[in-house]
């Protein structure tokens, strides 16, 4: 009897953690671009943005010292899905590779994740 109460609210403590982290990496993330996006003359990183923002860059975004890195540790991988790829542009709606999804044009950075989280709001969406 124990177990079939205290497994449902473990398995909802996870999903609830699982989402808390996503909605984190997206806002480390979002601000990481818009920091580059101030530094580099009002343009957003290029669709090899992950580079742009884990090494340093110079005005142009190119290889260099005088800025950056935004990401200090290696780029985070989807705490949903595990998965670090990055799909440019964002598609129209979430698919089911999982990971992250850019649009260089516009610096939209999103969860490219299927499904809702606990608290209701779909992942793609947060």
């Amino acid at each position: 009897i124990l177990a079939a109460v205290v497994i449902p609210q473990f398995n909802t403590a996870a999903a609830e953690s699982k989402e808390a982290a996503l909605a984190s990496n997206l806002a480390t993330i979002r601000q990481a671009i818009e920091l580059y996006k101030v530094q580099h003359n009002d343009t957003f990183p290029t669709s090899a943005f992950v580079t742009q923002l884990t090494a340093g860059t110079d005005v142009t975004g190119a290889a260099g010292t005088k800025y950056g890195p935004y990401i200090r540790n290696s780029f985070p991988a989807n705490p949903i899905t595990s998965s670090a790829a990055v799909v440019t542009p964002v598609p129209g709606t979430a698919a089911a590779a999982g990971g992250w999804g850019y649009t260089p044009a516009t610096g939209e950075f999103r969860a490219n994740v299927l499904g809702a989280g606990p608290g209701g709001t779909n992942y793609f969406d947060l």
